[in-house]
């Protein structure tokens, strides 16, 4: 009885000595990052990791200890007492140092976490159901950045999967290396919350409220994130992902990106002329085809179903079946109270146009206003004189 006692007591105790190598594990902790930031609080959390651990240790060491050496079997008797001055005053005064002692370094980090002074890049972060906005606020660059999983692999389970599987975007968030980059989180509608475990930054996005933050990458790479809020059905749609470059590539991306270089390429702020130039009704269509996916489909389904209440069906929708100027006006200002958001100041004309022509022709519509006698083509033209 003496030696099992003996091995479960060894066993035990090894169990607590070494658990902090096990717990090394990158696997099993929290990363070490990629930001000076997230090195302190990474160093922070070890400290107080093996603190617990040597804790640990000296009271069930004792535990064990007092179980086996003064066990029954042997005849012991336990002591009759109350309380000893000295053990209460060392039982208070221990706990204590050691609470001042991690409270004076957890408060110089907490101090440094929100300390965005010298920034050398400013961008402004907005959350919207679901996907985020940046903006770069010296730079005058601004785009959202969307889930770009393919649907198939969203709807269908046994559909193959890459390992970035709801951790892609349409339009990455780029930051040179070794520069501090001011953060101004908020949101458009609910609670979001910007959470990039690599960087150690996790901040709310509160509608109303500009939260600051701050990151200084160190490393070259892409780093991927999630909100950290549940902001809805599709909260788990919502993914981030951060480009780290050199300043040479950062230089690059912000000309190529810059309000001057879209407008001579047609993009997503277009000339005024290309705003409202008239396209063909199959090209309004392709357009139209390929946003949807991007920024409808997520409540109103692939096949225009929708998930009703919440999200009402498009297919033979009497908004989409009539009148369309009415149409275009909910599209532009949204549904205030609902996840149905103003798109106006999200996507431009031509693409605004595209999405109403393809839902106007889709799932059986066109037949329905055909027989209403309303308009299956919306043109760009149209959505700014509704502007």
């Amino acid at each position: 009885m003496c030696r099992w006692m003996l091995k479960r007591f060894t066993a035990v105790f090894a169990l607590f000595l070494f658990m902090p190598l096990a717990l090394a594990v990158p696997l099993m902790n929290m990363p070490y990052g990629v930001t000076p930031m997230s090195h302190d609080i990474y160093r922070l959390h070890m400290i107080t990791f093996y603190i617990c651990c040597i804790i640990g240790v000296v009271v069930f060491g004792f535990l064990f200890y007092s179980i086996y050496k003064y066990r029954q079997s042997k005849g012991s008797v336990a002591a009759n007492f109350h309380e000893h001055p000295m053990v209460e005053i060392l039982w208070t005064l221990i706990p204590f140092l050691i609470l001042v002692g991690l409270a004076i370094p957890a408060t110089i980090v907490l101090k440094d976490i929100h300390n965005t002074n010298e920034s050398d890049l400013i961008v402004k972060i907005t959350g919207y159901q679901w996907k985020w906005k940046y903006e770069y606020l010296d730079q005058g660059i601004s785009f959202f950045s969307t889930l770009s999983t393919p649907q198939a692999q969203i709807d269908d389970p046994k559909e193959p999967k890459d390992q970035w599987f709801l951790l892609e975007v349409d339009n990455p968030m780029v930051i040179p290396i070794h520069k501090k980059v001011k953060l101004l989180v908020t949101s458009n509608d609910v609670i979001h919350d910007w959470w990039v475990p690599d960087f150690a930054v996790k901040q709310d996005a509160i509608p109303g409220y500009i939260n600051e933050n701050w990151l200084e990458v160190d490393k070259v790479g892409t780093y991927r994130g999630q909100c950290g809020e549940l902001c809805g059905a599709y909260h788990g749609f919502m993914p981030i992902v951060v480009q780290a470059v050199s300043d040479e590539d950062f230089a690059k991306w912000v000309a190529a990106h810059s309000p001057n270089a879209k407008a001579e390429a047609g993009g997503l702020i277009p000339t005024a002329q290309a705003a409202t130039r008239p396209l063909s009704k199959d090209d309004l269509f392709k357009i139209g085809e390929k946003q949807y996916a991007t920024s409808c489909a997520m409540c109103h389904q692939p096949t225009g179903q929708g998930l009703p209440p919440s999200f009402p069906a498009l297919k033979g929708s009497s908004i989409v079946t009539g009148d369309v100027n009415k149409n275009i006006q909910l599209v532009l200002h949204g549904v205030p109270g609902t996840a149905m958001q103003a798109f106006g100041e999200q996507l431009d004309n031509q693409t605004l146009a595209g999405i109403l022509t393809y839902v106007r022709n889709s799932w059986g519509n066109d037949a329905l206003n055909a027989a209403h006698k309303q308009a299956v083509v919306v043109q760009p033209e149209d959505i700014e004189k509704a502007r």
